[in-house]
């Protein structure tokens, strides 16, 4: 029935994608431009959906955290493709939709510095672009170790808002970036904008009605929900702060190479993949220190100090991108209480199948 679910669910993402690329693939050839470039971005908008769907039913257990091939092609190869777009890019670097294809494409495989540098390009051919605006700053802030959302993404945002006040993805990230820097009533506020614009009773709906009531919570305003309580209640209480020293074992020293990334990251015990904390080093950098703090979640309801125990693993990455692949070098700690002050020790002491 899951499985069922999820190729559904990515057909009917494809579908409307194509639907959508269709009027522009067809006024891409009207202009002259070569048939072939815009059969390639309806390729990528049919590929990319049904290969996320593949790629989340391997990662949906936290057993396979550790690692998953990036083999989810659903029978295309995605990455050809993109090389492709990249290089009629390179060609034609005033093709708009063509930068904002390429920021999404991006954007759904986990490589946010790209993103972030394809939405610059729209920005620059089309500067009141409020998608490419919310779409930088989320880019941004998943690119940067601590995941906060200011700077120019805050300011992309604030214009984003301002030019779309009914931008769904932009008031979240604003009260996001409102939340992070302790701003709670703001961030209810925004959040609030946010509520008249969603189905009532959905799951999203309900989500953002628990972080109304943290934040209200947090600014002395109205009391948590119950299922949130517990999380208002533990805000009182001293913040958890994982201390982690890393090391690569001397066996692998060999296969660092200059520019390698090192992830080091938190995920709840029993719970769904996504990291709860997660900091991004250089990994020339080892032997190293760092401390996993709640300041290192995007999300406000999916933090350290959500859960009681955490698996703590490192990463050192040859291509930069959040998603394991092979030849990554890895190691862990096993699982670790979230409240623990006794420095945790990772060896890199294995190397990604």
């Amino acid at each position: 029935m899951k499985l069922a679910f999820y190729i559904a669910a990515a057909v009917m993402i494809a579908v409307v994608l194509a639907l959508l690329l269709l009027p522009l693939l067809r006024h891409g050839r009207q202009s002259g431009r070569p048939r072939n470039v815009f059969v390639l971005m309806l390729f990528i908008a049919l590929a990319v959906p049904l290969g996320v769907a593949g790629l989340y039913l391997k990662i949906g257990t936290p057993s396979t955290l550790d690692g998953v091939p990036a083999q989810a092609q659903a029978g295309m190869d995605i990455n050809k493709a993109l090389d492709e777009l990249r290089a009629h890019l390179a060609s034609h670097p005033k093709d708009v939709q063509g930068w904002a294809l390429l920021a999404q494409a991006a954007t759904e495989m986990q490589q946010p510095d790209e993103a972030r540098q394809a939405y610059e390009h729209v920005l620059q051919l089309t500067p009141n672009d409020a998608s490419a605006m919310v779409g930088w700053a989320q880019a941004d802030s998943t690119a940067r170790p601590d995941h906060r959302i200011e700077g120019r993404a805050r300011d992309l945002l604030e214009q984003a808002v301002k030019l779309e006040p009914d931008n769904q993805r932009g008031l979240w990230l604003l009260g996001i970036s409102d939340y992070q820097e302790g701003r709670y009533a703001d961030a209810a506020a925004t959040w609030r904008l946010l509520q008249p614009q969603l189905q009532p009773g959905s799951n999203v709906a309900q989500a953002v009605a628990q972080q109304i009531a943290l934040a209200d919570a947090h600014a002395g305003g109205a009391p948590a929900a119950a299922s949130s309580a517990n999380e208002a209640t533990s805000s009182h209480a001293e913040a958890p702060a994982l201390q982690i020293k890393i090391a690569l074992a001397p066996a692998l020293k060999s296969k660092l190479a200059a520019g390698d990334t090192l992830f080091v990251y938190a995920r709840a015990e029993n719970g769904p993949p996504m990291p709860l904390a997660v900091t991004r080093l250089d990994a020339g950098q080892l032997p190293a220190t760092v401390t996993l703090t709640d300041a290192m979640s995007m999300m406000p309801s999916m933090k350290l100090s959500s859960v009681p125990r955490v698996f703590v693993g490192a990463r050192i990455t040859h291509h930069g991108e959040a998603m394991a692949q092979a030849g990554d070098l890895e190691g862990n700690a096993g699982v670790i209480d979230v409240n623990s002050k006794t420095p945790i020790s990772i060896l890199i002491d294995k190397v990604h199948d």
